[in-house]
Formats: structure tokens, C-alpha cells, sequence
């Protein structure tokens, strides 16, 4: 048995925008599976998805770490959206054969590929990490219509010094905020900071768990 087969390993997987990448962490008896997308300016290796991905497996919860096309193929820079989602689109079966409630997630541009590309796959819920809500000093071009459009339950894990979006910059919805005090936008705080870096994982690393745990295992 291969790893891929026996749930553990990396796999590619082919898509209309080009060749993903899927890093499986699985959990034993899971209940959920997430599916978490980097951001434009990094990888899967960001510390909040890294952070996930070491906790949640051993609270039932399978991690797929999700490579978009143009990470795979070595660009720096990332697509236009309507390119994202086809690339997040496409490796969507491969997720939902593992026969398990797909949470759909990611952080900054994979969280706003998450927000949009919900219902159409039918996701079981989104998890939003530093969503970017407007860009840095531009509060008038907002993003609030993908986060609050998503139709399904919804987490946004915001740090609180985030230049895309602080949290009490977020109009009402019907979605749940939490927020890791002093974060920026990669979640990291300053050394003159009351919390470590480790407390602020752990902030992130919980409300994350609790709000999943708090979710049915099917339907909604």
C-alpha cells in the first residue's frame, strides 16, 4: 500500500489551471476533514497552517494541506482569482473522496478562494485566517461580500494589528470572529508583546478546534 492509499503522504493532482499539490496529515477515527490553502506571498509552511496541521489530526480532524498550481510550478506570483478557484475547484473531489464533511479553509488569498468557492462545492463550513478584507490603508476597496456571502458556518481567525483588516474593522454577518491579540497579518506579534509567539499559536490553534468540535459531523 502505497502512502497516498493508506492516508498519509503527498500527492498531485491535475486541474484546470495546472498541477496541485495535496500534503495529507490524517487523523485516526476522523470526524471532519480540512482542506487548508496558503496565501499569495507564501506556502503551506506559514506558521498558522503549520500550527493546524501539528494539533488538529489528534482531535479527528484530517488536514489536507493544499498547493495551488502556480506554488507547484515554482512562480512567485500568484494568479488572477477566477485562477485560484479553478485550481481549488479541481482538486475538490479528491478531497470529498475521502467520504468525510469537507471544511474548506486558508489563509489571506486561500481563505477569500475558500469564501467564494463554498457553496458551489458544497462545502461543510469555511475557516477564514487572516482574511484580507481590504488592502493595506485602503478600508473603501472591501472584500466583506466573499467572507459574508459563503453560506455556510464560518470562522475568521484575525490578528488584531492586521494591516488587511483588523477585526473591529469586519461588518456584522453571520459568521464568527475570533481574534489573536497583537497578531499581524502572518499572525506573528511583537517581541514587546504581553503573549509570546507560542501563546498566540496556541489563541489561533484553539478557537480553531473549539469551533470545529462545535460543528455536526453531517448536514448543518
Amino acid at each position: 500500500m502505497s502512502p497516498v492509499e493508506s492516508g498519509r503522504g503527498t500527492e498531485t493532482v491535475e486541474t484546470e489551471a495546472g498541477v496541485a499539490r495535496i500534503t495529507w496529515l490524517p487523523a485516526e477515527r476522523p470526524r471532519l476533514l480540512l482542506a487548508l490553502g496558503h496565501g499569495a506571498g507564501g506556502g503551506v509552511g506559514a506558521r498558522d497552517l503549520a500550527a493546524l496541521a501539528a494539533v488538529l489530526p489528534g482531535r479527528r480532524v484530517t488536514v489536507a494541506l493544499v498547493e495551488q498550481p502556480w506554488r507547484v510550478a515554482g512562480k512567485k506570483v500568484a494568479p488572477a482569482p477566477r485562477t485560484l478557484d479553478a485550481g481549488w475547484r479541481g482538486l475538490w473531489p479528491r478531497l470529498a473522496a475521502r467520504g468525510l464533511p469537507v471544511v474548506a479553509g486558508g489563509r489571506s488569498a486561500g481563505a477569500r478562494v475558500a469564501c467564494r468557492t463554498a457553496a458551489g462545492l458544497g462545502a461543510h463550513a469555511v475557516l477564514a485566517l487572516s482574511f484580507p478584507l481590504h488592502p493595506p490603508g485602503r478600508p473603501e476597496r472591501s472584500r466583506a461580500g466573499e467572507l459574508l456571502g459563503t453560506g455556510v458556518p464560518t470562522l475568521v481567525v484575525q490578528g488584531g494589528r492586521d494591516p488587511f483588516g483588523r477585526p473591529d474593522e469586519f461588518p456584522a454577518g453571520e459568521y464568527r470572529m475570533a481574534e489573536v491579540a497583537y497578531g499581524d497579518h502572518g499572525f506573528a506579534v511583537p517581541r514587546r508583546a504581553p503573549v509570546t509567539q507560542d501563546q498566540a499559536l496556541g489563541v489561533l490553534t484553539g478557537a480553531v478546534a473549539g469551533w470545529l468540535d462545535a460543528l455536526p459531523e453531517q448536514g448543518l
